[in-house]
């Protein structure tokens, strides 16, 4: 299999060591996969010549009284599970992105997010771990809150390099990397429809609730739920695999809509809450099934419409499950983080968020997969793996009842930095070890085979299940 996204979506013995601040932010959509608008990013670095160990990145806290704490814990995450993994970090690059609202200009922005830095920087001293560089990107420029010499970072910021100029493109394409669009993109291809179209798939959902959650509560006609899920599902597949492919995205996701009729949608998204149907569902992962399964769950993902919102967790985390295993990590993580947003308690998101957070290798996933349900086997992989690294199995705290974005806390890559005040270059390795770090996934209490919990929306039917 390849993986054409490991270590900042490069691979092979190449070096590129990156010089400059310029150089710095140009590099970090080929670090992450993607353009991360909105985000705070963290990367950990290693060693004197500044190796880019693991990487963080969580969506920029609108309110800003919530800035320190998520700084301690961004810091903490960061720092701390590098260390769990015996590869304390010597330093940290620290990204700020975030396009300019109506009226404001990116310096604007740049001042308005300068005490999030400031506080960032903060907690990762009290690590002892200095942040060298820290950028804010905003309205195709950068400017550093670290360097002081106008020369190089001047007040009015300096404008990012033409995209494919800069030796970090030069690098990936050589190795045949793209950079995914921006996170912003990424994220509309999975969100949930609206208008007229989202009014008739919420009655649409409302009839399939009425008719398949009965026969899945009752338990006496839950494997013919299962069937005709699964039935349905394979023949909606078919459909879009013999459409012909579209090299825009969105062009591509409406003519997959089109595709699919709002009653057939809802009585797959409905019998997916059945965790066994899921678990079946979740088999499709290799070829030829692996495209055709991956455009269904998006389409299934944007059909979970209005008070259906939450529904839209079992076909995310299989979309994102497809994604990891066919070698596309952001566009998993993407689809991971969503699941985890529209509910932070379903489990098979949770472990397999983990599990890309600790770098395991799909295939071992896979083959449980084969033999195990969906979320014993992610745990049964993440257990083994913690095993394998350093002798222990990792057991997370049960989560708060409501929670922010999930950080997305990635495998250690190698990279490079900023020689002009350190002295430092900081090269991107194409390979190395590197430690992942990251929240892990908790347990929860099990439910019997086929059952699921009801949807929590007043006056309406439907049914959940969180596994």
């Amino acid at each position: 299999m390849t993986r054409d996204n490991d270590t900042a979506g490069l691979s092979g013995e190449e070096q590129v060591t990156l010089r400059s601040p310029a150089e710095l932010a140009d590099a970090l959509p080929y670090v992450l996969g993607f353009h991360p608008d909105d985000s705070v990013v963290m990367i950990a670095l290693h060693g004197p010549r500044g190796r880019f160990g693991g990487r963080l990145r969580l969506g920029i806290p609108r309110v800003r009284e919530e800035w320190p704490e998520v700084s301690d814990q961004l810091a903490e995450c960061l720092i701390g599970g590098s260390e769990r993994r015996g590869d304390r970090p010597d330093g940290i690059v620290l990204f700020l992105c975030q396009e300019p609202a109506e009226g404001e200009s990116g310096r604007d922005v740049m001042e308005r997010l300068r005490p999030l830095a400031q506080r960032l920087r903060t907690a990762c001293g009290g690590f002892e771990v200095p942040v060298f560089e820290a950028l804010c990107i905003s309205g195709g420029r950068f400017w550093s809150y670290v360097c002081p010499d106008r020369r190089c970072c001047p007040p009015e910021g300096v404008p990012l390099a033409m995209p494919g100029t800069s030796v970090m493109a030069a690098a990936a394409t050589f190795a045949g990397v793209h950079v995914r669009g921006s996170l912003r993109e990424m994220e509309a291809r999975l969100a949930p429809l609206t208008g007229a179209r989202a009014e008739g798939q919420e009655r649409a959902l409302d009839m399939a609730g009425g008719r398949l959650v009965p026969k899945i509560l009752g338990g006496v006609d839950c494997a013919a739920v299962r069937e005709e899920t699964l039935g349905l599902a394979r023949r909606m597949m078919d459909r879009l695999r013999g459409a012909p492919p579209i090299a825009d995205p969105g062009a591509a996701d409406a003519r997959d809509d089109g595709l699919l009729d709002d009653e057939e949608t809802a009585s797959v998204i409905i019998g997916l809450q059945d965790r066994v149907a899921r678990d079946r569902a979740a088999q499709w992962m290799e070829e030829p099934d692996a495209e055709a399964a991956l455009r269904l769950w998006r389409a299934l993902a944007r059909r979970c419409a209005g008070s259906y919102g939450e529904h839209a967790a079992a076909p995310l985390t299989l979309a994102g499950w497809v994604a990891w295993s066919s070698g596309d990590e952001p566009s998993a993580r993407v689809a991971l983080g969503r699941a985890l947003r529209v509910d932070p308690h379903y489990l098979f998101a949770k472990l397999l968020h983990q599990a890309c957070n600790e770098g395991l290798d799909p295939e071992l996933l896979r083959q449980c997969l084969r033999r195990d349900s969906a979320d014993e086997a992610v745990h049964a992989a993440v257990h083994e793996e913690l095993r394998r690294i350093d002798g222990t199995a990792v057991t997370a705290p049960e989560p708060a009842e409501t929670a922010p974005e999930p950080a997305e806390a990635e495998p250690a890559a190698d990279g490079g930095g900023h020689p002009e005040r350190t002295g430092r270059r900081w090269p991107v390795r194409t390979t190395g070890p590197g430690g992942p770090s990251g929240p892990g996934a908790s347990g929860a209490r099990r439910r019997p085979e086929g059952r699921a919990r009801t949807r929590r929306r007043t006056g309406g039917r439907g049914t959940r299940s969180r596994r």
